[in-house]
């Protein structure tokens, strides 16, 4: 599936520079975890589906890395920039072995059925 996006030459030259750019760092922070980590979650402060997502990799015995962004009430822009990168709309976001494979629920499937494993090798 491709994503649309709208193409530079539809975006006024004045603000093509901001467009894409905003919090590049952030997001090059995550780029470079999703390398660096067999199970990457990425996620925020008092989202409880983040919470559940860690327990649930916890009790499978799979080791994972958690980056935290904010909470409902702060860092919503970070967030943002790391959807928009992403095309995943919520948090957690699961990373394994580099490819997103969704949240909460999904995680849940791909354990259920055996693959999480198959995808760890």
């Amino acid at each position: 599936m491709t994503r649309l996006l709208l193409p530079n030459e539809n975006i006024h030259t004045h603000i093509q520079s901001k467009v894409g750019g905003g919090h590049q760092s952030v997001v090059e922070d995550v780029i470079n975890a999703v390398k660096s980590n067999a199970v990457l979650v990425v996620g925020m402060r008092q989202n409880p589906v983040c919470k559940s997502v860690s327990k649930l990799l916890n009790s499978s015995n799979i080791q994972f890395e958690y980056l935290e962004y904010g909470s409902y009430f702060k860092d919503w822009k970070p967030r943002l920039a790391i959807k928009m990168w992403s095309g995943w709309p919520t948090f957690p976001m699961v990373f394994v072995n580099g490819c997103l494979v969704g949240g909460n629920s999904e995680v849940s499937k791909l354990i259920e059925s055996g693959e999480m494993q198959t995808l760890l090798q």
